[in-house]
């Protein structure tokens, strides 16, 4: 056989469609014939007749062939075992080619997606101006991913300045652009920019939506029909993978086997801080807890708990999903909770793999998980009222008081402060806000200087993440005719520090549509009253959760203008505000809210539902967990 017209012969039936021909041909040249050029043509044709992961390896022996084209034949073979989710090969061959990868966006893409959804962002730190220099809508989506990780890094808002300035019309880019301008309170700049959104919307094209981040989305859309659609960076889900998952046989015991899947399993996060004194309340005998750890190692330095108290710790930091599903499959889960949904950090695309019968999401993301393989959210009859269900793909599963669990143990109690100390004014009525800031819209502000203007002896006490911040929200106030004299800034304080402070404010104001979440707890286990305003979805019903679960519903306003109205009324009723402060404490020890015990038993009997309906084959359907009977004596001593 001449090699030469042989291999000639191959590339021409490849060339003319017939990819049969050609590979038959490929495989009798072989025993004679194998050089990068040849294996080349192979993985070609096997790409045009669909075995991709075939292709790969064929690839793979091409770029071991010493040659002008291996590093393209490499960049093809990861691809491949990208596309085919054999990630850890593609990262493999990827890592070989490190330094051409910080100037090849392709490889780099490769390198970013995976290290990226594994939680590695310091390997990925290098690819960042590669992806973003690229014309691949890809690409650009994976660096405007990439950027919204860190906004207070100045190079990340650099680089989301110059995407937004060479791609005007591209809608991710200009969601990304838009949450830069929103984190740092430039209203100006975010109202300009988001009236292209709103125009599109105006005429129905809810589909713009997609381009958007489902966390950052939140942050000024409280419209619950529109959530769904922030999707950006998710797929859609397999119905078929579904009901595989919930249909594969499984061994159950006589104990519950619960897994908490987070990156947030240290003491000073405020998940933690809300959760912990839960996980140890959970009754041994009844239950068995997991907790797959995906927390950096920089953040558990900073850890001073032993964490072995909140059940068993497997560390999952930088798996792949595939190594994910066999660490949870090891521990033969019945009940995986997911306390990230889209957040920073967040593992949620490994509940795509059939990691338990049941899939629960809780906690960490305040609505509907979209595209994420989830049985359950937990909620309550406040953040999840009836009118939600046709805008949730999960079931509600309604704890009785609150969905937010409260820890009174570990928590440090309110010392006594003076107005002085902080450098506050005596006689003012000071409202106050220690939320974040990105959650400070502009229909907020607005509504925060009229209130101000009503209530001519207030003052408004702000913490500031930034000097950037504290200048944009200035700006804003004394254009609308506030004195600046009647702002005063704050910065974050020591986490005892500021439990201890917020009780020398008169009233806490709430934001919307993102309410204060564990701020706002915070501030009712300080002692400070919390008005907010009735949402319109579960990130802006939080308050009012809240609030009910102390027994305080009349601080929730029906409307803005409520709202508003009864801001000023308190400012000039501080014998109201005494009373609110005397119920708070009265009510700390007694009421649902920092009740740790109480919640706990109420979501260990939504866990045994929701395994007795998997025992029995049954499809998740809504639930509303029973309430046990009302306390009558204090659960733990002031």
């Amino acid at each position: 056989m001449n090699s030469k017209v042989s291999f000639s012969a191959a590339s021409r039936d490849y060339q003319m469609g017939r990819y049969t021909q050609s590979l038959a041909t490929l495989n009798q040249l072989m025993d004679i014939q194998q050089d990068g050029k040849t294996y080349a043509l192979l993985a070609k044709n096997l790409v045009q007749l669909g075995f991709k992961a075939d292709a790969a390896k064929a690839y793979g022996l091409a770029a071991g062939c010493e040659g002008p084209n291996s590093y393209e034949y490499a960049k093809q073979a990861a691809k491949l075992h990208y596309e085919t989710g054999n990630e850890d090969e593609a990262l493999l061959i990827a890592m070989r080619n490190l330094t051409k990868a910080q100037e090849d966006a392709e490889l780099a893409f490769i390198i970013t997606a995976i290290y990226l959804k594994r939680q590695q962002r310091d390997i990925i730190r290098p690819f960042k101006t590669v992806l973003s220099q690229s014309s691949n809508p890809d690409h650009l989506r994976l660096a405007a991913m990439l950027l919204s990780d860190d906004l207070n890094d100045a190079t990340n808002q650099n680089l989301s300045r110059n995407l937004f300035k060479r791609f005007p019309g591209n809608l991710a880019i200009r969601f990304l652009y838009l949450v830069f301008a929103r984190e740092f309170n430039d209203f100006e700049e975010a109202a300009k920019h988001q009236a292209v959104i709103d125009d599109g919307l105006a005429k129905g094209d809810v589909e713009i939506l997609r381009k958007d981040n489902p966390f950052y989305h939140l942050h000024w859309c409280g419209n619950e029909n529109f959530n769904r659609y922030a999707t950006i960076g998710t797929t859609p889900l397999n119905p078929e993978r579904v009901a595989f998952r919930r249909n594969q046989p499984h061994t159950w015991s006589d104990k519950i086997r619960i897994g908490y899947m987070s990156s947030d399993f240290w003491d000073r996060h405020a998940t933690m801080k809300l959760l912990q004194r839960i996980l140890e309340l959970h009754d041994k005998d009844r239950f068995e807890v997991v907790l797959f750890c995906h927390t950096g190692p920089e953040y558990l330095k900073h850890n001073d708990t032993d964490r072995s108290r909140w059940g068993r710790i497997v560390d999952v930091h930088g798996f792949s999903d595939q190594a994910m599903l066999e660490a949870v499959r090891e521990h033969n889960i019945d009940i995986m909770v997911d306390l990230k949904g889209h957040t920073s950090g967040s593992r949620a695309t490994a509940f795509n793999l059939p990691l338990a019968p049941v899939h629960v999401g809780w906690l960490g993301f305040p609505g509907s998980t979209v595209n994420i393989d989830l049985d359950y959210v937990i909620g309550d009859h406040s953040v999840l009222p009836d009118i939600a269900k046709p805008f949730y793909h999960e079931k509600f599963c309604r704890l009785p008081e609150s969905y937010q669990p409260n820890d009174p143990m570990h928590r440090p109690k309110p010392r006594p402060v003076t107005r002085e100390e902080l450098g506050l004014p005596e006689e003012a009525f000071i409202f106050a806000s220690f939320n974040g800031n990105r959650k400070i819209t502009p229909d907020v502000v607005n509504s925060w200087c009229r209130i101000l203007k009503r209530a001519p002896n207030s003052v408004l006490w702000l913490m500031a993440n930034s000097p950037r911040n504290q200048a944009n929200l200035l700006k804003h106030f004394q254009t609308a005719g506030i004195s600046p004299k009647r702002i005063i800034f704050c910065p974050r304080a020591p986490y005892e520090d500021h439990i201890s402070r917020q009780q020398a404010a008169d009233l806490g104001i709430d934001t919307f549509p993102v309410n204060g979440h564990t701020t706002t707890s915070e501030q009712l286990w300080g002692g400070l009253p919390v008005l907010t305003v009735k949402g319109t979805n579960f990130a802006s019903r939080v308050s009012e959760s809240l609030l009910r679960a102390i027994d305080l519903p009349d601080l929730v306003a029906a409307d803005l203008q409520a709202y508003e109205d009864l801001a000023v009324e308190l400012a000039q009723n501080p014998g109201r505000i005494a009373e609110y402060k005397a119920h708070l404490k009265e009510r700390r020890y007694i009421a649902p809210l920092f009740d740790a015990e109480r919640f706990c038993h109420h979501l260990e009997q939504a866990y045994e539902i929701m395994a007795e309906r998997a025992k029995q084959g049954l499809a998740p359907d809504h639930m509303d967990i029973a309430a046990l009977p009302p306390r009558t004596a204090p659960f733990a001593a002031e």
